[in-house]
Order: C-alpha cells, then structure tokens, then sequence
C-alpha cells in the first residue's frame, strides 16, 4: 500500500452562493465516509481559511523564526486535504475524482515518500 495526498489550494474553489456550498457538504462527507468503510482514509480535513491563525516556521537563515501569518502569498494555500493508502496509481486516482465531483473543484493528487 501507498500513501497519496488528494488537496486542493483555496482559490480553485472560485465563488459560489451558501446554498452551493451546503450542497456540497453531504456529498463530500459521504466520499469520507466511503473511504473510511473501505479503509483506506488516513486523514481528511479542511484548512481553517482565517490566515490570522496560521504560522509558519522558517529555519532557512540557519537559525529557527517563527511568525505569524502565511508563508506563501495568500492565493497559494491549500484549502482541505485528504491522505488515503491505496494499492496503486490508478485506485488514488480514483478517489481524487470522486473528491473532486462531491467538492466540485480541482484536487491535486501526489504520492508521499
């Protein structure tokens, strides 16, 4: 088995009304759940989009600072992720599809080493 991360960053999701998005939630926590009945669900969540809270820690200097806020520029944060351990390509991919039409927004998928 194989471990592969299905996100996507917070802009991808483009705008839509609150009646969209609550449409979407049924459906999104139905794949969850699906892939939890199948064992294969490591992890899934959203990213809190309040960039206040985040932190980043940077240690490239060669000394560690930490600060508030986001590294990246607001518009390159991933937004929800999902980590599923799969047999092969092919089965990750399909669970990145099935993110992807229950969400109704692009997923990125990669194999984690």
């Amino acid at each position: 088995m194989s471990l592969y991360i299905i996100y996507f960053n917070q802009q991808w999701v483009g705008d839509h009304s609150p009646e969209w998005f609550a449409s979407r939630g049924p459906m999104a926590r139905a794949v969850v759940e699906e892939a939890k009945t199948s064992g294969v669900l490591v992890a899934a969540a959203g990213v809190d989009e309040d960039a206040s809270r985040a932190f980043t820690a940077d240690a490239t200097s060669g000394a560690l600072e930490i600060t508030s806020g986001l590294f990246a520029p607001k518009e390159q944060y991933i937004g929800g992720l999902t980590v599923v351990d799969v047999p092969d390509d092919e089965t990750a991919i399909m669970w990145a599809g099935k993110i992807a039409v229950a969400c109704g927004w692009p997923q990125q998928l990669r194999r984690l080493y």
